[in-house]
């Protein structure tokens, strides 16, 4: 077995690794990131989640992600509302079967930095119309440019189709870790970024599945009792426009009614720059069953179930007639599963004070989604929309058991209310910038724990790299953000 030194491993290649990964490397450290798949992105884009949602605090790595992605003709755009069920009046029948998201040639990156102050009413349209805008993209551009990024530091390898196996810890010290690969490795630092906080787990961290009593935390949102409802997961599927329209054939196997559920969910129809839609159901199975079910088990049965969506979608809405199932996504779309019970739990008080009611010193982005709970619904009236953003402290990144590991990704330490709202890409974009910058600050500062790193000193070098942490922006953000084509 041979073995490697670096200054920093992170386990997991999407939002929150890439971002993790990236920042360290330009600040100077020796990163090593592994990804157990054949590509870099999660979700993202193995996911088929190819669109960031609108909200705040997408600044620092996403934004340079996004001006190098608009270099590439069609890679990506800007989205606006088109046809919504809800906003449709009664004589329209059928209704559109969810939210029509179209490319919006005028569209700018800062029309997508914004969702809070909605009111709590999906119906009421004005404001969604002005404010919420998101960024599709291509998902194999996007990929590849990540991994572009990360070459140029010149000081990031990667190890792709690579899955870590074991772990080796010195008390409150992980010490090195065990590839598939063959190889060992070891670093000052780790960041867990595997979505699903292998790591973490398989090292003894506290970790919680499902929603937590309100006895808990004391969240107006949580369930009474615990449950082990998990937020839906889907499976995304694209499909492109054909020259004479027909009804693709369903598979004999599969009925053309929907088993799973009371009838066909809704879906995000968003088009893509060059015109095809990413159709993402919601939720195509429940968060708890795919769990239970695995990988592999939960995809099939997911594929079975989109293909019956998609001959729903056509043989009730003729427009979609005019395209063909070209794509499904090879990953499903994940919105939670365990998460860390780190030095602080972001709660559901965290989103309702808001930055102007946080006392914490040590916030490393900030975000405004919903509390959003696809299939998991707890029964609160509205859509949980936020009158203000809020902070994600860097202690949520932190487990109590280890010094020298940081998670970075949608099993930080939220509870389950808060994870609804901060999964987010360009969220767990952020947190990873934030995870990679202090592992190369410790580093560079002999330090052998993250908690000893100053919080101001976080802070200050997240504010060079440009990274929104306060409301409303700076002239110079703004200034900043605005010259998206330099």
């Amino acid at each position: 077995m041979q073995s490697f030194q670096f200054d920093l491993v992170v386990v997991g290649a999407g939002s929150g690794g890439f971002g993790a990964a990236l920042a360290a490397a330009r600040l100077g450290a020796n990163v090593l990131l592994v990804e157990k798949s054949e590509s870099l992105g999660g979700n993202a884009a193995r996911g088929g989640v190819n669109n960031w949602e609108p909200g705040v605090g997408g600044t620092g790595i996403p934004f340079d992600l996004y001006k190098r992605l608009k270099k590439t003709p069609l890679a990506v755009g800007v989205y606006k509302f088109g046809r919504h069920f809800a906003w449709q009046g009664a004589d329209v029948s059928p209704k559109f079967p969810g939210g029509e998201l179209v490319i919006d040639s005028s569209g700018r990156y800062l029309d997508t930095l914004r969702r809070f102050g909605a009111p709590p009413l999906f119906a009421a349209e004005a404001f969604r119309r002005e404010h919420w805008h998101g960024v599709p993209y291509e998902p194999a551009f996007y990929a590849a440019e990540m991994e572009a990024m990360l070459a140029e530091t010149g000081r990031c390898t990667i190890w792709k189709n690579t899955a870590f196996e074991r772990a080796h810890t010195d008390g409150s010290r992980l010490g090195s870790l065990v590839l598939s690969n063959g190889h060992s490795v070891t670093a000052p630092f780790f960041v867990d970024a595997t979505a699903d906080i292998l790591l973490a787990q398989q090292l003894g961290c506290r970790t919680s599945l499902g929603q937590e009593p309100r006895s808990l935390y004391d969240e107006p949102s949580a369930p009474r009792e615990p449950t082990d409802k998990l937020n839906g997961t889907t499976l995304i599927y694209r499909v492109a426009r054909i020259a004479t329209p027909t009804v693709e054939p369903l598979p004999a196997d599969i009925p053309a009614v929907c088993w799973w559920a009371e009838k066909f969910p809704v879906a995000a129809c968003t088009q893509y720059p060059n015109g095809d839609f990413n159709i993402n159901a919601l939720p195509v199975m429940a968060g708890r069953e795919a769990h239970a079910l695995g990988f592999a088990q939960a995809y099939a049965e997911c594929a079975r179930r989109i293909r019956a969506h998609w001959h729903h979608l056509q043989t009730v809405f003729p427009e979609f007639q005019s395209f063909r199932l070209s794509w499904i996504a090879p990953g499903l779309g994940v919105r939670e599963g365990p998460r860390l019970i780190g030095r602080y739990v972001l709660t559901e008080h965290d989103l309702l004070a808001g930055l102007s009611g946080q006392a914490h010193d040590d916030l490393v982005t900030i975000a405004d989604h919903a509390r959003d709970t696809h299939g998991a619904d707890t029964g609160r009236a509205g859509t949980g929309e936020l009158s203000q953003p809020y902070g994600v402290p860097f202690r949520s990144l932190l487990p109590t058991e280890f010094d020298n590991l940081a998670v970075a990704c949608r099993g930080a330490s939220f509870s389950s209310v808060a994870a609804s709202s901060c999964r987010l890409s360009r969220t767990m974009m952020q947190l990873g910038q934030a995870a990679g910058t202090a592992a190369a600050l410790a580093a560079r500062g002999a330090y052998t724990s993250f908690a000893a790193l100053s919080p101001a000193e976080l802070r200050d070098s997240l504010l060079a790299q440009k990274v929104e942490l306060s409301w409303p922006r700076s002239p110079a953000l703004l200034a900043h953000l605005a010259a998206e084509d330099a």
